[in-house]
């Protein structure tokens, strides 16, 4: 309120700021109450933010965020609580880094013709083995990111097969949950569609002759150009298990 009636006061004068402010905003300032605040000597808490507010944003060009902030002016000599740090950090106008929590397995190529999509959207089965879906996730260990492939199947939503690898590779991780999943249905996948993402994991060669090689038809048609796709290192702001 004080900073605002600062603001405004030589345009159009403390009574009628305070006037229009105090009908519009219930307890505001009144023109008398301004002026004691004005006059009134700074308090504690406030000369306290004018010390540590460029100490903090000295501090924020090594890129520290809050928790880092607070460790650093404990370290310091600062009794100063977390939720103060981060109440002094909004007003000095600065914040920590914020990382990217999204992890990226694969990134497809626009520029190549897309596999076409032989279920169109529409993952329903009216029986077990019609249509199984596989996707490719990542589990963040004390060791590093582990990707998980599964292979779900539509009519029972069971996950039918799958795999752990620290590597994305098509013959070691997605290739072997199709595999335990082929192994569970006796290896009779006649009449089964597979459908799975753009990732050159799942359009390599060695995945889809696999899949053609039990009896099930793969997501892209024989004549359908293979898409190629960039490998991506995991984010480094995911959480880590406690």
């Amino acid at each position: 309120m004080i900073a605002f009636i600062d603001k405004m006061r030589d345009r159009f004068g403390v009574e009628l700021v305070c006037r229009v402010m105090r009908q519009a905003e219930v307890g505001f300032l009144t023109a008398r109450g301004y002026r004691a605040a004005k006059a009134r000597p700074a308090s504690a808490r406030q000369l306290r933010d004018e010390l540590l507010i460029p100490e903090i944003t000295r501090l924020h060009a090594e890129n520290y965020g809050v928790r880092k902030m607070h460790a650093l002016l404990r370290r310091q000599g600062w009794a100063i609580g977390r939720d103060q740090t981060g109440r002094l950090m909004r007003l000095a106008g600065v914040r920590g880094v914020k990382r990217s929590k999204k992890v990226f397995t694969t990134k497809p190529d626009s520029a190549n013709e897309k596999p076409k999509d032989l279920v169109q959207r529409r993952f329903t089965a009216d029986a077990p083995r019609r249509l199984w879906v596989a996707d490719v996730t990542n589990v963040a260990t004390w060791s590093g990111f582990a990707y998980v492939a599964f292979v779900t199947d539509v009519f029972s939503r069971r996950i039918v097969g799958w795999n752990v690898a620290s590597t994305l590779k098509a013959d070691i991780l997605p290739l072997q949950a199709l595999n335990m999943a082929a192994w569970a249905a006796d290896g009779n996948l006649n009449g089964l569609v597979h459908h799975a993402d753009h990732g050159s994991n799942y359009l390599a060669v060695v995945y889809t002759d696999r899949i053609e090689e039990l009896g099930a038809t793969p997501r892209r048609e024989p004549s359908a150009t293979v898409s190629t796709t960039r490998w991506l290192r995991p984010s480094t702001g995911s959480t880590r298990p406690n």
